[in-house]
């Protein structure tokens, strides 16, 4: 009677072994001192790291506020260029299968790759961001070592890499909506911002939304490319 039983046992145990092992390992590493910046092995400090925390530790505090900085700014840019960046390929021009082709190449790179990339375009001597500085005849800029530049030129590294998943989900939402609820709108004199306003956005809303969750998700765990 219970036969159904045996047949999803193996994927049930995968499944939580795949997901319990994540969480026990990073709640044992949390009873250690460790970074991942340095090569000294980890040092056994029990729950001093969780009473640092309750006393208030500047760096922890740092953390969050750096985190919420980086993600909020990241993921409201991306939202609103990626939604008219879909918006934009969602009519017909000439080259439109090119221009979508090529924007949503950073989604296709690898991480750490164009991270060293974008590392390279940072450098303060002879990176491309520091040629334009020059031309703009802004002052010398040390972008990834000076407190000040470094989470800016950070989101906008993220914003280049992720902004086509944005674009990539919403114009899949638009292509999906009626044209005849456009045509009736038009009909009635709606302008094109009128319409993008009361009909888009609500319809497409939900597509948006999921959006912005799967890379809020992604957004506050990054860790690949800032480490590199």
């Amino acid at each position: 009677r219970h036969i159904s039983w045996f047949f999803v046992l193996p994927a049930v145990l995968f499944l939580g072994a795949v997901l319990a092992f994540p969480v026990v390992y990073t709640g044992g590493l949390s009873l250690f001192r460790w970074s991942g910046a340095a090569a000294t092995p980890p040092a056994w400090v029990g729950l001093g790291n969780y009473a640092d925390v309750f006393a208030g530790d500047p760096g922890f505090r740092n953390a969050i506020w750096v985190t919420a900085y980086f993600t909020g700014v990241s993921l409201l840019i991306e939202v609103c260029l990626g939604v008219g960046l879909a918006q934009l390929l969602n009519r017909e021009f000439l080259g439109k299968g090119i221009a979508r082709t090529l924007l949503i190449l950073p989604v296709a790179g690898t991480p750490v790759a164009l991270a060293l990339i974008w590392r390279h375009m940072y450098n303060p001597s002879n990176g491309i961001f520091t040629w334009f500085a020059e031309v703009l005849r802004l002052p010398p800029q040390r972008w990834l070592a000076d407190a000040t530049t470094v989470i800016p030129s950070l989101i906008l590294f993220d914003v280049w890499q992720w902004t086509p998943l944005i674009m990539l989900i919403t114009l899949a939402g638009l292509v999906s909506l009626p044209a005849d609820i456009y045509e009736a709108a038009q009909i009635d004199g709606a302008s094109p911002w009128q319409s993008f306003w009361r009909i888009t956005l609500p319809l497409v809303r939900p597509t948006i939304v999921a959006a912005t969750m799967l890379r809020f998700m992604d957004s506050v765990k990054t860790f690949d490319q800032i480490y590199v």
